[in-house]
Parts: structure tokens; C-alpha cells; sequence
């Protein structure tokens, strides 16, 4: 093989590789992925004289509750999915039909998603919680889903105690702080949606009534989905060490080569 064909592989080899590192460390961040609300503290140390921020995010405490189905579910059964929550009572005759119309087309739209790209739509949990758990039973809620076309395997209507459901939407979901217009601690009647990732922090509220809030939300469903666990090391994260060295060894190759090229020259 000739030093100029030598050279040219070299090169073919080079540049991409470098390239593919320049490309993934500067875009890690480019994607603007929903944001964390609330903490519980914030940890400052010192490693290797850099101060290191260790932010502990509130994640939503567990509750148990009864679903359409008159099953006893728990919220913790759910961790490593993804939730999107709201709050409706199955006689509203104002916002609610629109809201729950609204959850359904995110439901199908994940069901799509599964079928048509191979994604698993039971990473998506839907959560509908009744604000008249004395009016809605199970039966109620199990007639009202079937209504709206409810699959009560990635969508729960869920009753039960009504502190547990308010102390739940004001303390840990912080619906209060989020409603432009304040929420009723006593009948709480919002059309926010609220998005939980798979460690159940906030990451967002939603206005269940309006397209484009909704769009914003789907989108970050798939953000969310696709959010890597921090504690796991991804490939690049592993080579990244190496880089130094593959370049070094790259260029002189690439020296070699040239220089090889050049004595057998006339």
C-alpha cells in the first residue's frame, strides 16, 4: 500500500473520531429537558479543591389508594415510570369532561408511539385522582372510565380518603403553588396536569385545556423517557479517558506514515 493511501486512512480514521467526540461532548447538554421544582436540601463539598453542589430533589411520598378496578394500588408500585396526573370528579360539568378528553388522546398517543415505533407505553403511567372521593367509588370511576375509553392498565382513576388525595395534591404535587387563580384546599378544582419522572420528582405543570401546554407535554414525556440514570456510566463517559491516548497514538501514526512516505519518495 502507498504512503499517500496510507495517509488517506489515517486520515478517514482521524477525523471523524475526533469529530464524533467534539459533537457528543458539546451537545450532551444542547437539549433543553424539563426541570426539577422542588428540593428537599442542597449538599456542598469539596473534591479535588472543586466545590461539588449535591442537590437532594424532592421525590413524591408514597400513598395508597383504590383504583377503577376496586384494586388497592400504591404509588411506589409505579417507580421507574414516568406519571402524568390530574384531578377531576366525575360530576363536573364544566372542565373536567375536556380534561379527561385531553388525558385520553395522551394515552392513544402513547399506544400509537408502542405500536408503530417499538416503544413501551407501560413506561407511562396515567393518573386521574377524584377531589369527591365520597360521590366517586370505584364502581362510579370504573363506569365513568369506561365512558372515555379508559385502559385501566396504564391509567388509573383512583378514590379513597379524601386527606389523603388533598394532602397529597397540595404538600407533595404542590398544586396550590402552580394555579394562577389559587387552589381550594377545600374542594380543589384545577385543570393543571402534573408530569413525574421515574424517581417521581415534579417536573412539570401543564395546562390541560390549552394544545399547545399539551404538546409541551408530550414532548417531555419523550425527553424524560429517554433521560439517562446519572449513576449509570454511559460508553462515552468510559472512553472518555482514553481519548488523550487515542489521539496521540493517531498522530503518530499519521507522522509515521508521512515520514515513511517521504523516504521512499526518489
Amino acid at each position: 500500500m502507498s504512503g499517500k493511501a496510507l495517509i488517506a486512512i489515517v486520515i478517514a480514521v482521524f477525523i471523524p473520531l475526533i469529530s464524533y467526540f467534539i459533537v457528543k461532548d458539546t451537545s450532551e447538554n444542547a437539549i433543553d429537558m424539563p426541570r426539577r421544582f422542588y428540593y428537599d436540601s442542597v449538599a456542598t463539598t469539596i473534591k479535588d479543591g472543586k466545590q461539588i453542589t449535591d442537590t437532594l430533589w424532592h421525590q413524591v411520598k408514597n400513598i395508597s389508594l383504590t383504583n377503577q378496578n376496586g384494586n388497592e394500588v400504591f404509588l411506589d408500585s409505579l417507580r421507574g415510570k414516568v406519571i402524568v396526573a390530574d384531578y377531576f370528579f366525575t360530576h363536573c360539568p364544566s372542565i373536567c369532561p375536556a380534561l379527561q378528553h385531553n388525558m385520553k388522546q395522551l394515552q392513544d398517543a402513547i399506544k400509537i408511539k408502542d405500536e408503530s415505533k417499538n416503544v413501551d407505553s407501560n413506561f407511562v403511567q396515567f393518573i386521574s385522582f377524584t377531589v369527591d372521593p365520597q360521590r366517586d367509588s370505584a364502581s362510579v370511576l370504573k363506569k365513568y372510565g369506561d365512558k372515555f375509553g379508559v385502559n385501566p392498565d396504564v391509567w388509573w382513576l383512583l378514590t379513597g380518603p379524601k386527606k389523603t388525595i388533598y394532602d397529597f395534591a397540595l404538600t407533595e404535587l404542590k398544586m396550590g403553588l402552580q394555579d394562577g387563580e389559587g387552589v381550594d384546599s377545600n374542594f380543589i378544582h384545577t385543570q393543571k396536569m402534573v408530569l413525574l419522572d421515574k424517581d417521581h420528582v415534579v417536573r412539570g405543570y401543564y395546562d390541560g385545556l390549552d394544545s399547545a401546554s399539551l404538546s409541551k407535554l408530550a414532548q417531555d414525556i419523550v425527553f424524560i423517557m429517554l433521560e439517562k440514570d446519572k449513576k449509570t456510566k454511559s460508553v462515552f463517559s468510559e472512553l472518555k479517558p482514553l481519548v488523550p491516548i487515542i489521539i496521540i497514538i493517531l498522530l503518530l501514526t499519521l507522522i509515521g506514515v508521512i515520514y515513511l512516505s517521504r523516504k521512499q519518495s526518489p
